[in-house]
C-alpha cells in the first residue's frame, strides 16, 4: 500500500460532543475493501444503530469497484460492526440515555491491512455550543496566520 487511507467525518465534531471513542472492525465484501483502498468512501451521512444487540453502520457510502463486473456491491448497504460484547453492552446502556448516539468518525486501514471504523459515543451539541466551536476554530486560524506572517 503506497498511500494511507484515512477518510474522516468532519461534520461529526461540529455536530456532536464525543464522550468515548472505539475502534471497530467492519464486515465487508471483497469489492468494498478494494474501493476503500482507492479512497472511494464517504462518511458524511453515516450513522450507527443497534439491531438485536448488534451494532450496524448505515448510509456509509462505498463506491462500486470499477473492475468488479456483475459481482459488485450495493454502495449504501448496511454493514455490521465488530466489537467485543463488553464494549457493545456498555455502549448500548449509554445510548439508551436521551441525547446520546453512536457516530462514525474515521475510516482507515490499520498496519495489518484490515479496514477499521473509529466510532464515538456522542451527545448532540446545542446551538450555543456550535458557536463556541466556531469561535475557537477562528481564533486558532488567526493565531496560525500571525505565526506564518512573523516567519
Amino acid at each position: 500500500m503506497s498511500e494511507k487511507v484515512n477518510i474522516k467525518n468532519r461534520k461529526a465534531s461540529y455536530e456532536y460532543q464525543f464522550i468515548d471513542k472505539y475502534i471497530a472492525g467492519i464486515m465487508l465484501l471483497g469489492t468494498e475493501i478494494k474501493s476503500i483502498r482507492n479512497n472511494q468512501a464517504n462518511l458524511s451521512d453515516a450513522y450507527c444503530v443497534f439491531v438485536d444487540d448488534e451494532l450496524f453502520v448505515r448510509n456509509l457510502h462505498i463506491a462500486e469497484y470499477n473492475s468488479a463486473g456483475y459481482t459488485n456491491h450495493m454502495p449504501k448497504r448496511e454493514r455490521k460492526l465488530l466489537l467485543n460484547r463488553q464494549e457493545l453492552n456498555k455502549m448500548l446502556a449509554k445510548v439508551k440515555v436521551k441525547g446520546n448516539t453512536v457516530v462514525p468518525i474515521r475510516l482507515f486501514i490499520n498496519e495489518k491491512g484490515k479496514s477499521k471504523l473509529e466510532i464515538a459515543l456522542a451527545k448532540g451539541k446545542k446551538i450555543y455550543d456550535k458557536r463556541e466551536s466556531i469561535k475557537a476554530k477562528d481564533l486558532k486560524r488567526d493565531m496560525q496566520r500571525e505565526q506564518s506572517i512573523r516567519k
